[in-house]
C-alpha cells in the first residue's frame, strides 16, 4: 500500500511539472489531481502518525498558507460580489502548489525526477515555438496569438507574455541545473537550450518584461558564474551585445522605442491606448484605492469593480484616450492587487512570501540555489508589471518552478517508501 502510494503521488507531481507547458485546461486536471493525492498522503500519514513534523517545510509553505488565510479573509469584506471573490481567492489559491509539492516530493530523487518532467516538457514548447517559427506545421498549436506572419508572436499555447518569461525561466534553470544531467555533454546541451530559449526570448517574443527578465537573469549568472576579474569585461561584452541587438533587430527597438512614445503620449496627451501607457493609468488607480483603503482594502476579489467604479465616478480630469467602455480584469500589478485588496498589510504580506521563498533557497545545494534565485528574481520583476501570480498558467509556472528547486533541501528528514 505504502509503495502504491508513493508511485501514485510521485506520477501527479510529474504530471503536474509537465502540465505548465501545456494549455491551461490540462494545468487545471493536474492541480485538481495533485491536490486529491496531497488530501490522501496527509490523511494517510495522518492515521500512520508518520512524519508529522516535516508537513510543512521550509519557511514558505507557512507563509503562504497564512497569506491565503489572509485573503479568505478578505473575501468576507469584500466590495466586489461572491463569484468575484470566490474567482479571486481560486486566482490567488494556486499559491498553494508550493506547500503540496513540499509536502509530497519526499527525498532529493524524487525532486531531481520531478525537476526532470518540468524540463522535459518545457523543451518540448521551445522546440515547438522553434519549429512554428520555421513554418513547420504544429498540430499541438492552441493559441489565439499564434500564427505565421511578421505580426504574430508564435506562441503556442499561451500568449507572447507568458512564453516569453518561460523561456527566459527555462534558460536559467537549464544552465545552473546542468550537473544534475547524466553523461559527458551536459554542458553543451544546457548552453544548447540556455541559446535557443534565450534567442527565442530576443528574436521571436516582444515581451518586454521577457527582455528585462533574461536581461537580469544573465546578469546575475554572469556574477555567479565568472571570477571577479572577468566580470567586468564580461559585463561590457553584454552590454555591447544589448546595443548590437537594438541596432540589428527591428522588432526588439520598435518595442523599447514603444515604450518610450507611451510615455511621452501619458504625459503630453493622456493617450493610455498603448500597452505601457494603459499600465500606468492602472497603477496609479490602484494607488488612489490603497489610499483610501490603507489599513484593510476593500476585499478580496474586489478591485475589478473599485477600479471601474473609479473610472466613472472620477470628475477631477477627463477621461483617458482608449481606456472608454474597458472593462479590466486586474491592475497588471501583483503588488498593487494584494494592495487594493488588502491594503498596506497585503504588499506586506506579499514581500513576506517573497522574502521566505528566498530564505529558504539558501538552504539549498548550490545548484538548486542559483536555480530557485533566478526563477525568484525572474517572479519579482514579472509581478512589478503584470499580475505574474494572479494570472493563470504563468502563476501556476512560477508555483511549480519555486516548489520542485525548493525540494532539494538537504537539511530535512526525509523518510522513503517501505515496502507494504
Amino acid at each position: 500500500m505504502t509503495r502504491s502510494l508513493a508511485t501514485v503521488r510521485l506520477v501527479l507531481v510529474c504530471l503536474a511539472a509537465a502540465a505548465v507547458a501545456f494549455p491551461v485546461v490540462i494545468i487545471g486536471l493536474s492541480k485538481f489531481l495533485l491536490l486529491v493525492s496531497a488530501l490522501v498522503v496527509l490523511a494517510y500519514r495522518s492515521i500512520r502518525r508518520e512524519d508529522s513534523p516535516t508537513l510543512l517545510h521550509g519557511s514558505a509553505s507557512p507563509m503562504i498558507l497564512l497569506a491565503l488565510a489572509c485573503l479568505a479573509a478578505g473575501a468576507l469584506w469584500s466590495t466586489g460580489s461572491a463569484d468575484e471573490a470566490l474567482l479571486a481567492l481560486v486566482k490567488h489559491g494556486k499559491l498553494i502548489l508550493v506547500p503540496v509539492v513540499l509536502c509530497l516530493l519526499r527525498s532529493r530523487r524524487e525532486a531531481l525526477i520531478g525537476l526532470s518532467f518540468f524540463a522535459g516538457a518545457q523543451v518540448f514548447l521551445l522546440v515547438s515555438t522553434w519549429l512554428h517559427y520555421g513554418g513547420v506545421p504544429i498540430a499541438w498549436v492552441t493559441s489565439k496569438e499564434a500564427g505565421t506572419c511578421a505580426t504574430c508572436s508564435y506562441a503556442i499555447f499561451s500568449s507572447y507574455l507568458d512564453q516569453s518569461i518561460m523561456s527566459a525561466v527555462l534558460a536559467a534553470v537549464a544552465w545552473h541545473c546542468r550537473g544534475y544531467v547524466p553523461g559527458p555533454y551536459r554542458a553543451p546541451l544546457a548552453a544548447s537550450i540556455a541559446l535557443l530559449s534565450l534567442a527565442c526570448v530576443f528574436l521571436i517574443f516582444q515581451g518586454r518584461t521577457g527582455y528585462l527578465i533574461a536581461l537580469v537573469l544573465i546578469a546575475m549568472t554572469i556574477a555567479w558564474e565568472l571570477p571577479r576579474r572577468l566580470q567586468f569585461g564580461v559585463g561590457v561584452l553584454l552590454l555591447t551585445l544589448v546595443a548590437a541587438l537594438l541596432a540589428t533587430s527591428g522588432q526588439v527597438r520598435q518595442r523599447v522605442l514603444a515604450l518610450d512614445a507611451s510615455l511621452i503620449s501619458n504625459r503630453e496627451a493622456s493617450d493610455l491606448s498603448i500597452s505601457s501607457g494603459t499600465r500606468i493609468h492602472l497603477w496609479l488607480g490602484s494607488l488612489r484605492l490603497i489610499e483610501s483603503h490603507p489599513l484593510h482594502g476593500t476585499g478580496t476579489g474586489s478591485w475589478k469593480k473599485e477600479f471601474n467604479q473609479l473610472e466613472r465616478t472620477s470628475s477631477d480630469q477627463a477621461p483617458a484616450q482608449g481606456t472608454a467602455g474597458k472593462v479590466h480584469p486586474n491592475p497588471h500589478q501583483e503588488f498593487l492587487l494584494w494592495g487594493a485588496e488588502l491594503g498596506l498589510p497585503g504588499v506586506a504580506l506579499l514581500c513576506a512570501v517573497m522574502l521566505s521563498l528566498y530564505r529558504d533557497s539558501l538552504q539549498l545545494e548550490l545548484p538548486a540555489r542559483r536555480a530557485m534565485q533566478s526563477i525568484l528574481a525572474a517572479l519579482v520583476l514579472a509581478c512589478l508589471f503584470n499580475c505574474a501570480l494572479y494570472d493563470a498558467l504563468i502563476g501556476d509556472f512560477f508555483c511549480i518552478a519555486l516548489a520542485l528547486t525548493a525540494a532539494f533541501r538537504s537539511d530535512l528528514k526525509r523518510l522513503e517508501p517501505k515496502a507494504a
